[in-house]
């Protein structure tokens, strides 16, 4: 898992994108990718927004970020005292599990 971009969204936390998940941005509609991000934006409050699950069978804690028909899988992590909200991996509900 490579991680290929970071953007700061305050002092405390940071968003970090995995290849993958840039890959799935790039080929997507702006319109689409605005709605994603909006929504993963909302994973910064505290207590995070938006309808969240824990994964099962994986045990570095992975949640999922259900957008639609879109699924945003994620983790917390922290890096130096500051909180980093790590994207794993987006796609199609159908897709994003196999």
């Amino acid at each position: 898992m490579t991680i290929i971009k970071q953007r700061v969204v305050s002092n405390s936390c940071q968003i970090k994108y995995t290849r993958d998940a840039i890959k799935f941005l790039d080929n997507q509609p702006k319109k689409t990718v605005m709605r994603i991000r909006q929504a993963i934006s909302k994973l910064t409050l505290n207590p995070p927004e938006g309808d969240i699950s824990v994964m099962k069978g994986y045990s570095d804690n992975r949640k999922r970020l259900h957008i639609g028909s879109w699924r945003v899988i994620f983790k917390y992590t922290t890096e130096n005292q500051i909180e980093i909200l790590l994207i794993i991996d987006i796609g199609n509900r159908g897709d994003i599990y196999k």
